[in-house]
């Protein structure tokens, strides 16, 4: 007989009363690293696939305030910029087989009218971070979490992947009409590592000029008097963003396009 994953069996027993049947928040968390963007990843326990970090939602609990305890418990951070971007509700999307060989693994017997084999509908958010300041933490159906190169992602279970290209198409549309960056870089950076970072999301080179234009015209950055040190060449300026400016241009949007 297997021996029973109790974590696991207790979450499966209290779920029904504590949380909403049938709807789940799932996030994808991206994070700007060494010229790359990076979506964090759980390893299923089980097999190999890597899944989005997501989770129930309590019945008492707004969406957002779920995906934000998510976020929390995932990355160690709180104050995060999120953004929900689309419902998935393909009916298609869950798999009573997928989850019944797991729970079988874990030595818990289950029905097949169980909660947790129905369909859900999954909300899907996108948040931005800084990459440094994240403690990537599993979950209780994961063996490990960690970051992956958007470009290089491994076998997603699910839907999961065509949420993460979902969240990908909102992020570049945000580009268009909000900015992007304070979430994603250190407090202070050069503008070649700003440019790259809208080049990574939008996966396009920009021209250099018209990118530093465009962006000092928006009037939320400033430029400080520290220049980046060890370059082989003329050494760029670091700048800030104005984080009062910055946050009323995500209020009422940009006049851009990239």
């Amino acid at each position: 007989m297997l021996r029973v994953n109790e974590p696991i069996n207790q979450l499966l027993l209290a779920g029904g009363d504590n949380f909403l049947t049938s709807l789940s928040v799932d996030c994808v968390i991206l994070g700007f690293h060494e010229g790359q963007l990076k979506v964090l990843l759980l390893k299923h326990r089980y097999r190999d696939m890597w899944a989005l970090p997501g989770g129930f939602i309590y019945k008492h609990e707004p969406t957002d305030a779920a995906a934000y305890r998510v976020l929390k418990e995932r990355t160690g951070l709180d104050d995060v910029f999120l953004n929900q971007f689309h419902v998935f509700g393909d009916p298609g999307r869950s798999s009573k087989e997928f989850h019944l060989e797991d729970f079988e693994t874990d030595g818990i017997p289950m029905s097949s009218d169980h909660w947790i084999l129905q369909r859900f509908v999954t909300i899907g958010y996108y948040a931005l971070i800084e990459f440094s300041k994240a403690t990537p933490t599993g979950d209780l159906l994961s063996e490990n979490c960690q970051w992956w190169d958007i470009h290089e992602l491994p076998v997603l279970i699910l839907d999961h992947q065509e949420i993460v290209n979902k969240a990908l198409v909102a992020l570049r549309l945000q580009l268009s009409h909000q900015p992007i960056g304070y979430n994603l870089l250190p407090e202070k950076f050069t503008m070649p590592e700003l440019q790259k970072l809208y080049e990574t999301i939008l996966d396009k080179k920009l021209d250099r000029r018209n990118f530093q234009r465009k962006l000092l015209s928006f009037n939320i950055l400033q430029r400080l008097d520290e220049t980046k040190k060890g370059v082989a060449h003329k050494a760029p300026y670091y700048y800030k963003f104005d984080l009062e400016k910055y946050n009323d241009a995500l209020r009422e949007g940009l006049d851009s396009g990239w």
